[in-house]
């Protein structure tokens, strides 16, 4: 399965970024192999409106099934619903320790948004 992660860098031991939309990168793992991609989110980061449709437009083409982030404002969450993708709020520490609390069962899905839009 493909998790997406929001991070602060571009690799497994990178911090979780709290924010989905205007996180610094998306990192999609493998929760087999733990092999990723590092997604650049550098056009979402500082836009005006709309940065968390866009980024789960982009969780969405890479094929992800499941969101791990901190916080996922209300647009986003539906967009994501929309695209089949489950989404996890409230993830901490680096990608891999999300990743490893997912799929230990620690970190549970969400069924609603946690923060207001634009946040």
């Amino acid at each position: 399965m493909k998790i997406a992660v929001t991070s602060t860098g571009d690799n497994l031991d990178s911090e979780v970024d709290p924010r989905f939309g205007r996180a610094v990168y998306i990192i999609v793992v493998d929760s087999d192999t733990f092999a990723f991609e590092a997604v650049d989110n550098k056009e979402n980061v500082n836009a005006f409106k709309g940065a968390g449709i866009q980024a789960a437009k982009t969780v969405s083409e890479k094929g992800a099934e499941v969101l791990l982030t901190g916080f996922c404002g209300p647009n986003a969450f539906k967009a994501l619903n929309a695209a089949k993708v489950a989404v996890a709020n409230d993830a901490k520490g680096s990608v891999r320790e999300a990743v490893q609390a997912y799929l230990d069962g620690k970190l549970p899905l969400s069924d609603r948004a946690n923060v207001e839009g634009q946040w």
